[in-house]
């Protein structure tokens, strides 16, 4: 029997699985999330980037706030 979460999108991503995601290097990820750019969630002493907060930050960045909204 399989685990169902080995089939679902995870909801929260590390810092360099958010960076490779946008295709942007790890430092770069650590900047826009220290800037408050990408939102992000502590879960004890883990950084964690959930996984909407990326097409949202793509949204403003091409100013598409109406996107950024339904993402």
């Amino acid at each position: 029997m399989t685990d169902i979460a080995d089939h679902q999108p995870r909801l929260l991503l590390t810092i360099p699985q958010a960076a490779a995601r946008l295709g942007v290097g790890r430092s770069t990820m650590y900047g826009l999330v220290l800037d408050g750019a990408v939102e992000s969630v502590t879960i004890g002493r883990l950084r964690r980037i959930p996984a909407d907060a990326l097409p949202r930050f793509l949204a403003t960045l091409r100013g598409d706030h109406h996107t950024a909204q339904s993402a």
